[in-house]
């Protein structure tokens, strides 16, 4: 059966969220009736942000599915700081020696003064 590979996870206390037990399906890609490869998991969010995730899924046209894994996709890329610098170093490299502009230097600098580390 399709829900055989469900794993019941222990539940899990995440403030005011109520029906906070999650579940992980792993399912293996050669399930039969399986209609996504990949993992599987349900978890609790707050309302608000389902119905921004919902209302955001339609105006793109995306399925949720696709909203949520673009959106973790994307936070785990900006949470990964050696990628980050990985990739603005291949693109200095590529761009090659620039002298720099005096006024992007100094708006930089502003930028930089002004934004909290």
């Amino acid at each position: 059966m399709l829900f055989d590979n469900l794993l019941p996870l222990n539940d899990v206390d995440v403030g005011n969220d109520v029906d906070v037990g999650l579940r992980l399906a792993i399912l293996d890609r050669d399930v039969p009736g399986g209609y996504t490869p990949g993992m599987k998991t349900a978890v609790s969010v707050p309302d608000d942000v389902f119905e921004h995730a919902e209302r955001l899924a339609r105006t793109t046209r995306k399925s949720r599915s696709q909203l949520f894994t673009d959106a973790l996709r994307e936070y785990v890329a900006r949470h990964a700081p050696d990628e980050v610098t990985e990739a603005m170093d291949r693109v200095v490299s590529e761009i090659g020696d620039v002298s720099p502009d005096r006024f992007v230097s100094a708006a930089g600098r502003l930028a930089l003064e002004q934004s909290e580390w």
